[in-house]
């Protein structure tokens, strides 16, 4: 079936997006709780029009975030973990930890927009921070024993 994304959804699309999802998926999750409408030629005409009228907009928060990326390019973060002997980490390093050394560093990124791998040693690792859905940065970041 063919739905309309009301927001962003990872692994599926971005708002505004017209996409094939399974019957069930869409009938049973992404259209009850708002996420979704199904493509119909009226809600795709509005959709048509609501981009036109947005476009402007849109093009600003591009800018926006292609700004906020520069920013990000030349940062490298330092997170302390308490670690074993051995050098693993109790619990992991995520997200919350990443996005509040950003913070401390004077950038705000909401932590969802953040994704990595399990990071359970001490080490060098990458974050992936997606801004707009045509702007990622990479931000390494290091783990160190506290």
């Amino acid at each position: 079936m063919k739905i309309i994304l009301k927001e962003d959804i990872n692994g599926l699309g971005y708002k505004d997006d017209v996409v094939e999802v399974k019957n069930g998926y869409g009938r049973n999750y992404l259209i009850p709780t708002g996420k979704a409408v199904i493509a119909s030629e009226a809600a795709l005409k509005v959709l048509a029009e609501n981009q036109r009228q947005r476009a402007h907009k849109l093009e600003r928060i591009k800018a926006d975030a292609e700004a906020a990326a520069a920013a990000l390019e030349g940062v490298k973060l330092t997170i302390g973990a308490k670690t074993s002997s051995t050098g693993t980490i109790f619990g992991s390093v995520n997200s919350i930890q990443i996005a509040e050394a950003l913070e401390k560093l004077g950038h705000n990124v909401d932590r969802k927009l953040i994704s990595l791998e399990a990071v359970k040693e001490v080490g060098s690792y990458t974050a992936t921070i997606r801004l707009h859905r045509d702007v990622t940065v990479e931000v390494p970041f290091e783990v160190v024993a506290e």
